[in-house]
Parts: C-alpha cells; structure tokens; sequence
C-alpha cells in the first residue's frame, strides 16, 4: 500500500469516526446533524442574521475560506474575527484568551449562530468565545477533535466531533464537512 493510499484510508476512518452531539450531549445521526446545521444557516439568512466563524491557525484558514463560500453561494452575511487589527487591540486590551468572546459580546444577537472550530477543543480563547456567544442567545455549533470529552464540545447546541489526534485529519475533515453543508445551503 502506498502511504498516500494509507492516507487516504486514514482520513476516510476518521471522516467515518465523526460524531454529532447535541448540547445534552447525546448522538444526534450524521444527516440529522448536517441537517441540523443547513436549517440553522437558513434560518439565519431569513431572520438577516449573522454567522460567525472562529479558529486558531489551520482552524482560522478553514473559517476564512467557509465564510468565503458562506458569502458567495450562501448569501449568508458570514464573518470570521480574525482581522489583524482586531486581534492585536483585543488582545493588548483584555488578553488572548478574550480576543473573540469580547468581540462577540458586542456583535452577536439571538439571530446569529457562531461555528468555533478548534481542533483540540480546549483553546482559552475559543472555549470563552463560545460562553460569550451561548449568552447572546445565538447558537453555537462546535467542530473538535482529539479527546472526546474536551470542552468545546461540552458547550455548543450542536457539536461534532473526530476522532482523531491528527490535526491534518482533523483540520481537513472539519473543512470537508463545513464545505459539504455551505453547498447545501447555496443559492443559485
């Protein structure tokens, strides 16, 4: 076997190792879980919402580009929080753990839903961004990996979860099913 096609099959276990819960953390069915989510994002187009979009790194590339599809097939008003600026004022002013949830506290409403996306499920700053967020009254849907009882994915409406320790897998898997609900929910 080649180690691209050991690859493959090791992202195709880990795709089929993802699992949603709800926020009383019971299994919620894969389709119901996408469906779940496609309805969310409709309702927040209807309702002129917003949808906001978090991470750290690899997980901050995957919200930009999630946004990008969110905004241009969705016409879905999508943001991610990551502007430069914005991180080094937030940051100097109240530190790093707070850069989003302060942000997040004066933007977000009921109408909107916030995707945190962290692959360890237990960074600060996404960790607090998603109390900041769940107290707007907004939904919050979660994407993690490794351990499974982080705690990210203790806090969204909806979570779902790889299991895996493997950030490229898990990074990718998290950017594949994001990518699979944005052409769900595209208008042509």
């Amino acid at each position: 076997m080649t180690d691209l096609k050991r690859r493959l099959d090791e992202f195709t276990n880990a795709m089929e190792s993802g699992v949603f819960t709800g926020s009383d953390q019971a299994r919620v069915d894969l389709e119901a879980g996408i469906e779940t989510i496609s309805e969310m994002l409709e309702k927040t187009r209807a309702d002129r919402g917003s949808v906001f979009l978090i991470g750290n790194g690899g997980s901050a590339a995957i919200a930009s580009h999630i946004a990008n599809d969110l905004i241009n097939t969705g016409r879905l008003d999508a943001r991610v929080m990551h502007d430069q600026a914005l991180l080094t004022c937030f940051a100097n002013d109240y530190g790093y753990d707070q850069i989003y949830a302060m942000q997040l506290e004066r933007v977000a409403s009921k109408k909107d839903v916030l995707f945190a996306i962290s692959s360890s499920g237990n960074s600060a700053n996404i960790v607090n961004a998603a109390i900041a967020f769940a107290n707007s009254g907004g939904s919050v849907v979660t994407f993690t990996g490794f351990e499974k009882y982080n705690a990210l994915r203790q806090m969204g409406h909806l979570n779902y979860w790889l299991d895996s320790s493997d950030y490229g897998l898990v990074e990718i898997g998290h950017l594949f099913l994001l990518h699979y609900v944005a052409a769900i929910i595209s208008i042509s």
